[in-house]
């Protein structure tokens, strides 16, 4: 049996974030019902990599049921407040103040519902002067100072996947657990709010503490750390590997069995991590002289037999067929997929991604009047 069987996941959600999190339910167990307009929600028209099916929504969606409601109607009302008051959790992730003009707000819900666990996903926190804004994920990770760390010297950028959205979902999903214990023990639902932009500066703490406490910026630094070093990528004579040391026991096998200069390890230019950081381009010519002469293998030897932390730097198609890859198979409306599987359980319920309303005359029958 799955933690999470029996219980009930009511969805009004789109996209990225709330999809995350309540797919995480799916998996544990839960039945997860998503409400959709006529023509289907946002993610489903991103693409159609997936026979058909756009990658994202083949990501988010497996094992849930699709019905297609328009809650505006007063049928389709009654019907999706009948669901909710079964329901032990519900998750919606509507442009601020939609859900509550419909009276389907988190707070308007709890009351009507008391053992409900009402969760609404929005861009910032609605007792803030930003809780109008529009949010999307990108939005987010420039309005939160993620891209002013990520990047080059010359050019921020966004993290290449939707961090923003994904973090703020993860967190959501988290909340909705804590809120089970709780309820189980006060036999009462919550009102939960999850804002990106929280989520996001949460991630920041430690850049936004240097700039607080130490009155010092976070540089971007490419495929390096900003603030330990050596900690990023380094060139072989038919490659690049990345190189990590964390602690001055690693430092000092560092010096002797990768870099065979033992004198390092004392000299005062990078006796800790601070001064490592400081003369960050002598280090770095260094290693570049010695690594620069070595294969990639030559150079994995060494680390290995010196117990430093080493990775490739790997490209998607390396990633497609990794040794450490678990994968998922999951029915979708054009074929089998071979996903990623859970990165929290083994065992999952694993069900379909929908089509498009596919589950709407059984629903509307079940919760019929």
């Amino acid at each position: 049996m799955l933690p999470l069987e029996g219980l009930l996941v009511v969805a009004m959600e789109q996209a990225v974030a709330a999809p995350t999190c309540t797919v995480r339910l799916a998996d544990a167990g839960a039945r997860v019902i998503k409400i959709e307009r006529a023509e289907g929600e946002t993610a489903r028209h991103y693409d159609k990599a997936v026979m058909g099916t756009s990658a994202y929504f083949a990501w988010l969606n497996r094992g849930k049921e699709s019905i297609v409601l328009d809650v505006k109607d007063g049928e389709d009302r009654a019907l999706l407040e009948r669901m909710v008051a079964r329901a032990d959790v519900f998750v919606q992730n509507f442009v601020p103040g939609a859900t509550a003009r419909l009276g389907l707000g988190s707070a308007d819900l709890v009351a009507r519902y008391p053992r409900l666990i009402a969760v609404d996903i929005v861009g910032y926190g609605q007792d803030t002067a930003y809780r109008d804004m529009r949010a999307y994920d990108m939005l987010i990770q420039a309005e939160s100072g993620v891209c002013a760390v990520t990047g080059t010297a010359d050019e921020p950028v966004k993290v290449g996947v939707s961090i923003a959205d994904v973090t703020a979902g993860a967190t959501a999903h988290a909340a909705v657990l804590e809120a089970l214990i709780e309820r189980s023990i006060t036999g009462r639902g919550k009102a939960i709010e999850i804002a990106m932009f929280d989520a996001m500066a949460d991630l920041m703490s430690v850049p936004l503490l240097h700039h607080d406490y130490a009155g010092k910026a976070t540089p971007r630094a490419g495929l390096s750390h900003a603030a330990i070093w050596p900690y990023g990528r380094v060139a072989c004579s038919d490659g690049e590997l990345v190189v990590v040391v964390q602690n001055p026991a690693e430092w000092r096998r560092f010096c002797s069995g990768a870099l065979g200069r033992a004198d390092l390890a004392d000299d005062p230019r990078f006796l800790d991590n601070p001064s490592r950081v400081a003369n960050r381009p002598a280090l770095e010519a260094i290693m570049a002289g010695v690594f620069g002469a070595l294969t990639r293998a030559e150079l994995i030897a060494r680390l290995e037999a010196n117990a430093l932390a080493w990775s490739n730097v790997s490209t998607v198609a390396d990633l497609s067929h990794h040794p450490a890859l678990r994968r998922i198979a999951v029915e979708t409306p054009g074929g089998t997929m071979q996903g990623v599987a859970s990165p929290l359980r083994r065992e999952i319920r694993g069900g379909a991604v929908p089509a498009l309303g596919a589950h709407t005359a059984a629903l509307r029958s079940e919760f019929a009047a």
